[in-house]
């Protein structure tokens, strides 16, 4: 599977936010329809009460995994923003625990887009899972992201 970008400061993906969360993303081009997908650990400092995650860090971890489903056959230009966030919480999802997350486009048009993403527990269940309404950003906003385009890469 092939690594996607990393960013310096996004607080799932930012390599360098002493607070954030540092998670790797994969492109899974085996799968149908293709997927992100990442190995999860969300630390006990997440939580909401006590051995379960905050939901707000579950609704953050699944926007970004299933938004860089736009990123599977293209690039940094196709990064697109949420415009709407559903979650269903179906289970406890636990901090400390070996999670995997998988996140793919449902649908595709030419400056929007929907993605599912969800979170499984060790035993494959479903813990939570999000629907998106995401799409490109205008120019005036997009012009912002120019001054850290050089430190979206691929860390090892």
């Amino acid at each position: 599977m092939n690594k996607q970008p990393n960013s310096r400061m996004c607080f799932v993906c930012g390599v360098q936010n002493p607070v954030g969360l540092h998670l790797a993303f994969f492109e899974d081009h085996e799968s149908n329809p293709k997927q992100i997908r990442a190995e999860i650990v969300i630390p006990a400092q997440y939580q909401g009460f006590p051995g379960v995650a905050h939901g707000g860090i579950l609704a953050a971890i699944l926007d970004e995994l299933a938004s860089r489903a736009v990123l599977i056959d293209g690039g940094p230009d196709d990064l697109m923003v949420t415009l709407k966030l559903e979650l269903r919480y179906r289970l406890p999802t636990p901090t400390e625990t070996a999670l995997t997350g998988a996140g793919w486009i449902t649908s595709r048009h030419r400056n929007r887009a929907q993605a599912h993403g969800e979170l499984r527990l060790p035993d494959g269940r479903v813990s939570v899972e999000a629907d998106l309404l995401i799409m490109r950003p205008p120019d005036d906003f997009a012009s912002v992201w120019e001054s850290e385009r050089p430190y979206f890469k691929v860390y090892p």
